[in-house]
């Protein structure tokens, strides 16, 4: 006769892989964000217009320092572009990385940024003994042999050699900002591939979640049958995905 504690054990190997409901997520956070690690940045879009009818992906613009794939929870940092000579107009940037946690990503909007590294090196490796997860950056990165030594994933504009030291002023932490082009507010979950990277609006994440998967699972049951039958067509009609 089986006891008990056998019973538990056979039922959590027989459901362990069975597919959660997106309640489940909303109330489990960090089993949210690790599935969000393991769905495609393509499919997280897709289910975002297909749910909103809205855009939520960064451009082309947006390029990782090396190809990568990272989900987490954005840390929101403003910087503004002032001249000046006053040697703390940075620091609240600085203060927002020690103020993270494991899981963060960093998320900075750099206004007109694209020809100044929003961060560096320093940052880069003071955000990955905190265990953040990545960066991205709506303006500039520098000292990238650093970061690809330490294997901290970034995602810019592109590689500058400048400074936003006497340019920029910190403009708050944890708050709205545009990055490229899409609202990002603190918490949104930020899901990048080499693909890209997504922005997912932290009320929608649970829903958004469930389906990215399915539209994972569906596109990645259509590789073989295309394979075996040589028709694209057939697949589209079998699986309804494109």
């Amino acid at each position: 006769m089986l006891t008990t504690i056998v019973v538990v054990a056979i039922a959590h190997l027989l459901f362990a892989n069975e597919p959660r409901t997106a309640a489940e997520y909303a109330s489990d956070p960090a089993a949210l964000i690790e599935a969000y690690k393991h769905v495609e940045a393509a499919s997280v879009s897709d289910a975002i217009e297909q749910f909103y009818h809205e855009k939520h992906y960064m451009s082309h613009r947006m390029q990782s320092v090396f190809p990568t794939k990272f989900a987490g929870t954005a840390l929101t940092v403003k910087l503004v572009k002032q001249e000046n000579h006053d040697p703390d107009a940075l620091s609240g940037m600085l203060s927002a990385i020690d103020s993270g946690s494991s899981g963060s990503v960093y998320v900075m909007q750099v206004e007109d940024g694209a020809d100044i590294a929003g961060m560096g090196g320093l940052m880069g490796t003071a955000m990955a003994a905190r265990g953040f997860s990545g960066a991205v950056i709506d303006g500039g990165v520098r000292d990238i042999p650093q970061l690809k030594r330490i294997g901290f994933p970034v995602y810019a504009t592109g590689p500058v050699p400048s400074t936003s030291v006497g340019h920029y002023r910190f403009g708050g932490s944890n708050v709205p900002i545009d990055c490229d082009g899409v609202k990002v507010n603190p918490n949104d979950i930020i899901v990048a591939d080499q693909d890209g990277v997504v922005v997912v609006p932290r009320e929608h994440a649970a829903d958004v979640l469930v389906r990215a998967q399915q539209l994972d699972n569906s596109e990645h049951s259509m590789y073989p049958f295309i394979e075996k039958y040589r028709s694209i067509v057939e697949a589209v009609k079998k699986f309804g995905r494109i």
